[in-house]
């Protein structure tokens, strides 16, 4: 969707090249994206897929190399373009993406979610649909093809991750939980397409349920216990997930100190709200059942997430933001699964196919919401956190070029950035509200708390003699050891912990990419009021750090300093 205003240099050519040939590869990315045209086919999994990606990076980061930017925007794009394919494509060599299970971000889960995005407003879309669930079979052979060659070489996902992916898949299928399948088939019209639908989801239905018999009977006897990934792997995941180099001992000694001046501040709060009588669990429970602090049925809760949604857009707009009318719209869904999640998903490329949407995986049973522990996370998916920043990339077409506008995605920028908009409510006045300030400390706390766990588990580091919490001194971390810090750390359901647990165990580095990120955002910040003095002015900061696009923190830090 190149126009008049796209910046057209080499560099800018070449990334839009590797997009188009990229989204070839990877059909559900280009769904993801909001890019039409390619809903009708999935990607290739097998060896010889994985082996045309890093062909594709390959060739792309020589040609990108050999140009020489001819401006400082230009500079930025290359920059962008380096730091991502360079490390994708170092992920790659290592075999990550060809090995690495977990329930959340490997390929089964990819494959299921992707159906979620999919127009479904005629006919023809469900075909479309129908022809994508035919191929779930062939795609998922092709995955298990990869895994085994891992597996033959010795990689394979610990025996934590394989059980999980497995059970994630008998709850897709109706094995134990809702049959996502047959719910995704009776939202069909009742019209010709209906029977083509549903003979789609049962193939697709039957192909999941095979790749997780055989996850259970074939895979998990070959799977390691340990749960640790080990420094090397881990190194490279920070990297990929911060776009930034962080000495890790030290980003760790650093999660210590947060956590400690975090449960500080709520410790005042929590004395407030009830008189100097209570802790900080004792003050949440209090809050959990009040009911002018509750809301009762998914809807209602939907409902009330989409007010406080479309009032932040509208006082922030013109105000603290500069918020053009077309990225306005920000939906508020129920997802159709219940494994707990919340994430965000981005627009359509047009902006007005599909508007960017906060989606909520209630568990299972969950009727009743506690508002207090909410609004930070409305503010940190909505705006001026993850829809603010990607729909705004999305506009500039006169800054940005494709790739940047609507493929380059950075952990650290995006989830730091939305962690640091969380902050930011605090300080323009938002969450004056003692529950609301409390929440949103109670998540920067378990944020801070997954800092600590998450390079504690992988690197097995030994936790402090001296620590702040009088936590194990001197043990070293495991996973038991880490659902216990957790536990201590935060107020949160069990069930739920576990699977946070899991998350950090399955996918290294991308739990601490919200703390770290926002320090090195508030860093970034701190180093250009120091260069500007007087001269600072907090909104052209923030329209500034967004205008380069979703970038790796050491680029974004590069070309802050060049403004």
């Amino acid at each position: 969707m190149t126009d008049a205003t796209t910046p057209t240099s080499p560099i800018d050519r070449i990334s839009e090249r590797f997009l188009e040939e990229f989204v070839e590869l990877s059909p559900t990315s280009a769904t993801f994206m909001g890019i039409e045209g390619h809903d009708h086919r999935l990607p290739d999994f097998s060896p010889a897929g994985f082996e045309a990606l890093i062909e594709l990076n390959r060739r792309t980061i020589a040609e990108a190399n050999a140009v020489q930017p001819g401006s400082p925007r230009e500079e930025v794009a290359k920059d962008a373009l380096l730091e991502r394919l360079g490390l994708e494509l170092e992920t790659y060599e290592a075999s990550v993406p060809q090995y690495q299970l977990n329930a959340l971000t490997s390929v089964p889960a990819e494959l299921r979610q992707v159906f979620d995005l999919m127009p479904t407003g005629t006919d023809d879309d469900w075909e479309t649909i129908a022809i994508r669930l035919n191929q779930v079979g062939t795609t998922l052979d092709g995955f298990r093809e990869s895994v085994i060659e891992q597996a033959a070489a010795g990689r394979v996902s610990a025996v934590r991750q394989v059980e999980d992916l497995a059970t994630r898949i008998a709850s897709w299928t109706g094995a134990e939980g809702d049959d996502f399948f047959a719910g995704l088939a009776g939202r069909a019209p009742d019209s010709a397409v209906k029977a083509s639908v549903e003979a789609a989801a049962a193939s697709a239905r039957k192909a999941y349920d095979q790749f997780g018999q055989w996850l259970a009977t074939d895979l998990l006897p070959q799977a390691p216990t340990r749960d640790a990934v080990g420094r090397e792997v881990y190194e490279l995941a920070s990297r990929n997930f911060l776009g930034a180099t962080v000495d890790l001992e030290e980003t760790y000694a650093w999660g210590w100190e947060e956590l400690a001046r975090i449960e500080g501040e709520m410790q005042t709060i929590a004395a407030a709200l009830n008189d100097g009588d209570r802790g900080i669990e004792a003050v949440a429970e209090l809050l959990d059942n009040d009911p002018a602090r509750k809301i009762h049925g998914k809807e209602a809760f939907r409902d009330w997430m989409q007010q406080l949604a479309d009032a932040a857009v509208e006082e922030l707009a013109g105000t603290h933001f500069e918020i053009p009318d077309a990225i306005k719209r920000i939906e508020c869904m129920i997802a159709p699964t219940s494994d707990g999640s919340i994430y965000y998903t981005g627009p359509s490329e047009d902006l007005t196919t599909r508007p960017g949407r906060m989606w909520w995986s209630v568990p299972a049973g969950l009727e009743d919401f506690a508002t207090w522990r909410e609004v930070t996370t409305v503010y940190h998916e909505g705006v001026p956190g993850h829809h603010l920043q990607v729909a705004q990339t999305m506009l500039r077409t006169d800054l940005l070029n494709r790739w940047q506008r609507i493929a380059c995605w950075v952990s650290g920028y995006g989830e730091g950035w939305a962690l640091y908009a969380e902050r930011l409510m605090e300080e323009l006045g938002y969450l004056e509200e003692p529950g609301a300030r409390l929440g949103m400390l109670d998540s920067q706390g378990f944020r801070s708390a997954r800092v600590i766990v998450d390079i504690g588990m992988h690197l097995e580091l030994e936790i402090p003699k001296d620590n702040p919490f009088g936590f194990h001194p001197g043990e070293r971390w495991n996973a038991e050891l880490g659902f216990e810090f957790l536990r201590a750390h935060s107020r949160m359901e069990t069930e739920f912990l576990r699977a946070e647990l899991n998350r950090y165990l399955g996918w290294p580095g991308q739990a601490p990419s919200y703390k770290v990120g926002e320090r090195i955002w508030l860093q970034a910040r701190d180093d250009a009021k120091q260069r500007q003095g007087s001269a600072f002015d907090l909104q052209a900061f923030h329209r500034d750090a967004l205008n380069l696009g979703s970038i790796g923190l050491d680029p974004l830090r590069r070309a802050l300093a060049r403004l």
